[in-house]
């Protein structure tokens, strides 16, 4: 009876045994995974349409707006997961909204920005309004296989951004009836209607080294007063190696 009883503790403990040692060999295997060539994307080179949000029907913006953003990253793997990072980083987002006819008064001695059709009149065909920022995002990021860097890659953040310029560029004078004038260009720079400060939010996803980015701005693109409360958002192409 002794005997049988003990045979049945072995039967009972050893699958224990068997599968705790199984667990801790795989904990053990995932700790050891070599990071040292990990795929840390360091370089996100943006191209992408932007836009304002509560822009009104009065404003002739035409063509494809764009946005184009440079940044380099700094890229901190959980220990505890691998496929898990956080990533700062710094760089440069520059936004380019176009305008068809319509007369922008950066440098008017106005209490608001003021976006004027000029259809009616002579007037500059093309119209462009760039603002440019350093920007410093943040990213929680997800790698499917951190080691290769292909496969499914997500990422999720915010950025603090810095305006630095924003100025009008216009071209093709021309008369009432859209008959070019001459070819002359005006570019006309000035910031005091314009936020300084940009809080914008941002996400990715994508395979390998490409992905689809988009970014909100939580914060207007003018001060208070200045003109409609708008705020840039953009989607677009993310490049990201190194």
């Amino acid at each position: 009876m002794k005997k049988i009883l003990a045979f049945s503790f072995c039967l009972i403990l050893v699958p224990g045994l068997l599968i705790a040692q199984k667990k801790t060999t795989e904990k053990k295997q995932q700790q050891m995974i070599d990071l040292s060539n990990r795929a840390n994307d360091h370089i996100l080179l943006q191209l992408g349409y932007t836009n304002w949000t509560g822009k009104p029907d009065s404003l002739m913006t035409n063509g494809l707006s764009k946005s184009i953003n440079a940044y380099f990253m700094f890229d901190f793997p959980f220990k505890t997961n691998p496929n898990l990072s956080i990533a700062v980083g710094a760089g440069i987002a520059s936004d380019h909204i176009l305008f068809s006819n319509t007369y922008i008064g950066i440098k008017d001695l106005t209490s608001d920005l003021r976006f004027t059709n000029m259809s009616d009149t002579n007037h500059y065909k093309k119209t462009k309004l760039a603002t440019n920022y350093l920007e410093a995002p943040v990213e929680f990021r997800y790698s499917a296989h951190p080691v290769t860097g292909k496969g499914l890659k997500a990422a999720i953040g915010v950025k603090v951004g810095l305006l630095v310029n924003a100025h009008t560029r216009n071209t093709k004078y021309a008369d009432r009836n859209n008959n070019t004038i001459n070819d002359y260009t005006l570019k006309e720079t000035d910031k005091r209607f314009f936020n300084t400060t940009r809080i914008s939010g941002m996400a990715r996803i994508g395979l390998g080294h490409i992905s689809i980015f988009g970014s909100y701005a939580f914060t207007p693109l003018l001060k208070d007063g200045s003109g409609p409360e708008m705020r840039p958002f953009s989607i677009g192409i993310t490049l990201s190696g190194l």
